[in-house]
């Protein structure tokens, strides 16, 4: 029998360092995990980074690492790990499904996966949030700083006045790296309140609560009476109960439906802006989380006027800001965005030449004096504005004759509640400014503000005309009141959407912005269901009061946006190209300008059966007469098309005759897409109609015109007859090289035959060798086992005559003492021979007896010998 040929592999080369060894990252190139581990006991922050040698992501993703550890390495433990060696046991104890892979551990608390940008600044902005993930508020300054982020925000309120720690921060510490656990974006803000004082300002009075910060719906303070008051429970309660006004996006790079289930929730707004995570200030978001906030707050939230309020503290103020103290000379009164109703009231002066009109605002608020109960007024209604133009009209004389570059105020007190005054705030201005109120200059724009007394007389007697006009003259980003809860009064709410267009710069370029701007800001509305997305003005600056007044136009009942339509500016053409590639931008000249007749085909990129017709495409396009004819198409996935000429079937084949493209002609979808049926289907659709009487002329150029068409398609023939004949030449050159292939292929079957047969006979030759080899080898193993047993009774006779050499050894001694015991007996038996007889004969048998027990002994030693 043949045995089975063994797989030949190659071992996996031995890993090298994957960073220099001058890099502040401790590379494991082996993959040692255990040992990771191990120094990871010593150090607070630690910062694992797997990766494999090959991956192109973690070849990338090595320099910003190395960038982040050169600014944190005396802080946190950076550890590269290799978790793809075979050997290693990072491969042998971790399955990533990709890499690289960052883990943080705080202490004991991990990991905490880093799935964000592999960009530096990113990266190390996580990392310092894991190294502090709270953040300490001593003051109402950081306070309103904390609450005015558009990030929701958890605080809680701890004594620090208990060792070594008060009861419940750990909980409370833990439970905001669950949160970076959860959620790498870190989308909630955990700080922690020491003072009493501050903490009173949230009204959290007790130690160890727990307060979740939300802008326009009522804040929370977590239920410990409810729920038990740990980490998991604390983090689950933020997540569900979080206000979400602006979100980010951060699309991975990979096949992903992040935007797609986003954009399934509704219109959104898509806002590009160039982000760093390690500024201390943000200006653009600022203004950014001020519309957030404006646009969705429905029910007037105090809590968002505050956030609202210290947002515009940062902010272009209303009044010219060259006045050194315009804010510390303004009343409270005076802030006109916290009036929840004003009134624009248009005086023109007492005689009809006047070119000057006196324009102020009437606004309602409530006092701040001493008042019984706190009065709320959610909303105005017909009787305060009422009330207010009355109190107006008695005072109007005082704003009459002024005539004055400055924004003069006065307060009147209300004749139906003691609590109320209106506060009205005027300037004059020229007649040409009324008639072009959509002018970006505003009115109230003065570099200084007077106020004037309630007393002020005026001797005019002259009656005047009131005009009232709900259409403020202020601009919007003046009295705040733009966009204030329109999520609430429309029916195309808008979802806000954050992106970094460092990062993302290419999904802006998608939905239609400049790729050679130079600042990457940029805005659009995508609407999902309708199939429409509007673009931003990109020669208008991305600011708050641009962004107001986009929302505003889209939530418009008959929204004045433009749809913006898409085309791929990659397509460039010569005129050589037999078929034109038309686009979003050269559609409608392409296709109803042109004074030729117009084949449009319909495809896309993924469309296989589209490919494989376009070499009729290309044979239809040069038989067709080009001063006549146009065949063109479009890749309606590159492209936006009108809502007409969308279709569901590709391809798709319109034929657009001249002088009538209104009457375009649909090729049937019944009929098999080739050649003869495509130029039938042309030349029955462009003929004239035979409702039209045709003349002797113009019978004359439809004759003149089909002698054109048949010459042309006769040189087309005798073109295709002579392809044929070239064809047919190397068919016949084929042919012969055909038959040549087979003769090889027949001359190597027969090598093949005898290399099998030598194979058969080697492997024959083989076995018998293999049998003389085994019968061989077991004669060596039966010589070796009777060697071995020689050796083995070689070794007993060893033994046996060292054993022996000791018994005569014994015996000789014996012997010797013998003998000279018996010359001592002879000297004494001559010394006693006058002894007692007896005495000799009792010695006799002594010694008899001796000598019978040495002969048996000597006896026995021979025995021993012998055997």
């Amino acid at each position: 029998s043949c045995s089975r040929a063994k797989d030949v592999t190659m071992p996996a080369k031995l890993p090298v360092n994957f960073f220099s060894t001058s890099s502040p990252v401790i590379d494991l190139f082996r993959g040692q995990l255990d040992y990771a581990d191990h120094l990871r006991q010593d150090s607070e922050i630690v910062l694992y980074f797997f990766y494999a040698p090959w991956c192109g992501q973690s070849i990338a993703a090595r320099e910003e690492i190395e960038h982040v550890a050169s600014r944190l390495s005396d802080q946190v433990l950076f550890v590269a790990v290799n978790c793809w060696w075979n050997q290693g046991k990072c491969r042998k104890q971790k399955h990533f499904f990709y890499f690289p892979v960052i883990h943080l551990y705080h202490r004991s608390f991990g990991p905490i996966e880093y799935k964000g940008p592999m960009s530096a600044v990113y990266i190390e902005k996580f990392v310092r949030r894991v190294m502090t993930p709270l953040l300490y508020i001593s003051s109402r300054s950081k306070l309103l700083d904390f609450l005015s982020n558009y990030e929701p925000g958890v605080l809680g309120y701890f004594e620090f006045n208990a060792s070594p720690q008060p009861p419940g921060y750990l909980t409370f510490f833990t439970s905001a790296l669950h949160s970076l656990k959860k959620d790498y974006l870190g989308t909630i803000r955990f700080g922690v309140i020491t003072d009493r004082r501050v903490a009173e300002e949230i009204s959290l009075v007790h130690s160890g609560s727990v307060y979740l910060h939300r802008h326009v719906n009522t804040s929370l303070i977590y239920p410990n009476d409810i729920l038990n008051y740990t980490a998991e429970n604390i983090c689950k309660w933020a997540v569900e109960n979080r206000e979400m006004l602006i979100r980010w996006l951060r699309p991975h790079g990979g096949k992903s439906l992040l935007l797609n289930n986003e954009l399934k929730k509704g219109p959104a707004l898509l806002i590009f802006i160039p982000y760093n995570p390690l500024a201390e200030i943000h200006p653009l978001l600022n203004e950014i989380t001020k519309v957030a906030l404006e646009y969705h707050n429905c029910n007037k939230s105090q809590a968002a006027e505050t956030d609202l309020q210290h947002l515009g503290d940062t902010d272009t103020p209303a009044f010219d800001s060259s006045v050194p103290d315009a804010h510390m000379k303004l009343p409270e009164t005076f802030s006109i965005t916290k009036y929840p109703c004003c009134n624009t009231v248009v005086l023109p002066q007492w005689h009809s030449i006047s070119r000057t009109h006196n324009v102020c605002e009437l606004c309602i608020n409530q006092t701040l004096g001493v008042k019984p109960n706190k009065v709320h007024v959610p909303h105005c209604n017909f009787l305060e504005i009422e009330a207010a133009l009355d109190s107006f009209y008695l005072q109007e004389q005082t704003f009459f004759q002024v005539i004055s570059n400055t924004i003069e105020c006065s307060n009147f007190l209300s004749f139906y509640s003691p609590f109320s005054y209106y506060t009205a705030c005027c300037r004059t201005v020229n007649r040409h400014f009324l008639s072009f109120i959509s002018s970006e200059k505003t009115i109230f724009q003065t570099p200084k503000v007077t106020f004037s007394s309630h007393g002020k007389k005026d001797n005019t007697q002259h009656s005047i005309p009131h005009i009232e006009d709900r259409n403020c003259f202020i601009p919007d980003h003046i009295t705040g009141t733009n966009i204030t809860g329109l999520s609430c009064r429309t029916n195309k709410t808008l979802n806000l959407y954050l992106l970094d267009s460092n990062l993302f710069w290419i999904y802006a370029e998608r939905l239609g912005a400049s790729r050679s701007t130079h600042l990457k800001e940029f805005a659009a509305i995508v609407d999902l269901k309708e199939e429409v997305h509007y673009v931003l003005d990109e020669n208008q600056s991305l600011v708050g009061s641009t962004l107001e007044t986009f929302i505003k136009n889209f939530s418009a009942l008959y929204s004045p946006l433009k749809r913006h339509l898409v085309d791929d500016p990659s397509f460039r053409f010569h005129d050589q190209h037999v078929i034109t590639e038309v686009t979003t931008s050269t559609f409608h000249d392409t296709v109803f300008l042109s004074e030729k007749n117009v084949l449009l085909i319909y495809y896309a990129q993924w469309c296989g059966f589209c490919a494989s017709l376009n070499h009729i495409f290309i044979q239809l396009a040069r038989l067709l007469p080009r001063d006549n004819f146009t065949v063109a198409r479009i890749d309606i996935t590159r492209n936006d098309l009108p809502w007409e000429f969308m279709t569901d079937h590709l391809p798709t084949i319109l034929f657009f005759p001249h002088q009538r493209k209104e009457q375009s002609v649909k090729f049937p979808e019944d009929f098999s897409v080739n050649l003869p049926n495509l130029l039938k289907f042309i030349l029955h659709h462009s003929s004239l109609s035979s409702s039209e009487a045709c003349t002797k002329e113009c019978l004359h150029k439809e004759t003149v015109l089909q002698q054109g068409h048949i010459s042309h398609l006769e040189r087309e023939i005798q073109k295709l007859r002579s392809e044929i004949s070239a064809l047919h030449q190397a068919h016949e050159q084929l042919e012969a090289q055909l038959s040549e292939a087979r003769s090889e292929e027949r001359r190597l079957q027969q090598q093949k035959h005898t290399l099998e047969k030598q194979h058969r006979s080697l492997q024959l030759h083989s076995d018998q060798l293999q049998a003389t080899y085994d019968r061989k080898n077991q004669e060596l193993l039966e010589m070796a086992e009777k060697l071995q047993q020689l050796a083995d009774a070689s070794e007993n006779l060893l033994k046996e005559n060292t054993l022996l050499r000791i018994l005569v050894a014994a015996r000789e001694g014996k012997l010797q003492s013998k003998d000279e015991s018996q010359e001592s007996l002879q000297s004494e038996q001559i010394l006693s021979e006058d002894n007692d007889v007896s005495g000799s004969a009792a010695t006799a048998p002594l010694e008899e007896k001796r000598i019978d027990i040495d002969t048996v002994e000597t006896e026995h030693t021979s025995g021993n010998r012998t055997e």
